[in-house]
């Protein structure tokens, strides 16, 4: 039953999420929120709510190993699974991207984080520190929107995700209510069964965290990157894995962190954060040498994944 307690909880968590992005979307450009300011913020936090609320979760029950596993394992995941497994399919032809002012504030935030992690928990203070941190990162992709829309190349922008201009209110309430209540339960759901496997199978939480539960909550930005792969969207799929990496950084320990303070188990600090900043730098050459990340690269991208886990479950 706790497998089925999980697959039940990811599955809950995933429709949840979905669901509040459309109703916050659509609620938000109906008082008048310009799609601009929505694009860029709530469809941003309304994807990466079941990192947050699974973080949130676990660090009120007492089990930080999975909040911080969460993170860190999605980010991992993000790049080598993420993108690995749509370079098989299609190659992604990222020499047509630009993605260097992202892709540094994704590095810049990882060493942030890291350095974080290694004063002690993740405290009020820190908490504060990443916020700020996101803050500047939001005002930097509203500004840049903001001169892209001047330029008249803002037809992206006015149309987020989610969006849909003749849905009524029944409707966008409908959304709301069952994000709003899907993403609690099923972090709950989610989360029991995670606990309950890895004692079952005598391994921490926080390997649990780190496999099981930041494998799931990748799972919409697998589906975003393998179609993105398969329409030739080099830059959704690159940017999606990027934006995602920096909201978990930043945005989910942020904000789980003034929930409730959440203490680094001595495994990130040897392993975890340092593979988590190496696949990270494994992108340098996609993004400034232009290279295509071809099937060949999916392959060693999926393969380093494999044996991260490996590692993982080992140690």
């Amino acid at each position: 039953m706790d497998w089925v307690y999980a697959g039940l909880g990811l599955v809950i968590l995933l429709l949840a999420g979905d669901a509040l992005v459309k109703g916050a979307v659509n609620l938000s450009l109906r008082v008048g929120i310009p799609a601009l300011i929505v694009s860029l913020t709530i469809v941003a936090f309304g994807t990466s709510a079941p990192e947050l609320l699974i973080s949130i979760t676990a660090a009120l029950e007492g089990v930080p190993g999975i909040a911080l596993g969460n993170v860190v394992g999605s980010n991992t995941a993000n790049i080598l699974l993420v993108l690995g497994i749509p370079a098989l399919l299609a190659t992604m032809h990222s020499s047509e991207c630009e993605t260097r002012k992202s892709y540094v504030m994704m590095m810049a935030g990882s060493v942030l984080f890291i350095a974080l992690a290694f004063m002690g928990p993740f405290s009020y203070a820190s908490a504060g520190i990443l916020l700020v941190a996101l803050g500047f990162v939001l005002y930097d992709a509203i500004r840049d929107a903001r001169a892209h829309r001047a330029a008249g190349q803002d037809a992206e922008l006015e149309e987020p995700e989610g969006a849909d201009p003749d849905m009524p209110w029944w409707k966008i309430g409908m959304f709301l209510a069952l994000g709003l209540v899907g993403l609690p339960l099923g972090a709950n759901l989610l989360l029991e069964g995670a606990v309950s496997i890895a004692r079952d199978f005598g391994v921490s939480e926080t390997v649990i965290g780190l496999t099981l539960v930041a494998v799931g909550t990748s799972l919409p930005e697998l589906a975003t990157t393998v179609m993105a792969a398969l329409r030739r969207q080099a830059d959704v799929a690159l940017g999606n894995v990027i934006g995602s990496n920096i909201f978990n950084l930043l945005a989910i320990i942020g904000i789980a962190a003034l929930v409730s303070p959440i203490p680094v188990d001595p495994q990130f600090l040897r392993f975890d954060l340092w593979v988590m900043l190496g696949a990270s730098a494994l992108l340098f050459p996609f993004v400034f040498l232009k290279w295509n990340i071809t099937w060949v690269w999916g392959l060693i991208l999926t393969a380093l994944y494999g044996l991260y886990v490996l590692a993982v479950l080992i140690i």
